[in-house]
């Protein structure tokens, strides 16, 4: 099977798997989501979601969070790991939206990769889920993990994978395709314990990098 076969095979499954995908980050504005994006760097989405409402509830916009102090932001999303350099990065993002962006979140790709802290990944999380853009396809950790097992890339860096895969699914498909595939990396393609025998691709995938002589759990 061609990539683009596979492709189209992996999107069919994808939807009929989770119809109405939907944000494992929960946010009420592009700033909450853009600083929520910003926390969940090497941090499991349910800690960030337990940590962001006392978060907005006193720093709710970018307005709010560029008056603040950097050690307190420090404090209040310590449990989210790499708290340092995350806070400075929000307060810095805030900054530069209140000075640069007239206090808006930014709406293409361009610009939010301006904000400190600000990758392609987040980006383009924030362009989908705050404004239905699809400028690019948010490669996480699931993502890169899927598309690697299932042979739709055979690269290991982000923004090369992210070109296969724009290669391959439909513009339409970027942003709810990211949804998609994190649920499914989560509920079945797991990182350590792969539930192959749970897979709709088990028959189209090389299951690459998975330990075939393992049970499955």
């Amino acid at each position: 099977m061609n990539r683009k076969t596979l492709a189209e095979h992996v999107l069919a499954v994808m939807r009929l798997r989770y119809p109405n995908p939907k944000p494992h980050l929960n946010a009420a504005s592009p700033w909450q989501l853009l600083a929520a994006t910003m926390l969940s760097a090497q941090c499991t989405d349910a800690r960030v979601n337990a940590v962001t409402p006392s978060f907005f509830a006193r720093w709710p916009g970018p307005e709010e969070s560029a008056r603040a102090r950097l050690g307190e932001l420090e404090e209040a999303i310590r449990s989210t790991g790499f708290f340092r350099m995350k806070a400075r990065s929000i307060l810095l993002a805030a900054q530069r939206i209140m000075n640069a962006y007239g206090g808006q979140v930014p709406h293409s790709l361009a610009e939010l990769v301006t904000l400190p802290g600000v990758g392609r990944k987040t980006a383009n999380v924030v362009l989908w889920g705050a404004f239905g853009i699809n400028e690019g396809l948010a490669v996480d950790t699931h993502v890169a993990r899927i598309s690697w097992r299932l042979g739709l890339t055979d690269a290991r860096e982000a923004d090369k994978i992210e070109q296969d895969l724009l290669a391959l699914f439909p513009p339409a498909e970027w942003g709810n395709l990211n949804h998609r595939m994190v649920s499914f990396g989560r509920d079945v393609c797991r990182a350590r314990t792969p539930g192959c025998e749970l897979c709709e691709l088990l028959a189209a995938c090389p299951r690459r990098g998975v330990d075939k002589s393992r049970k499955n759990r």
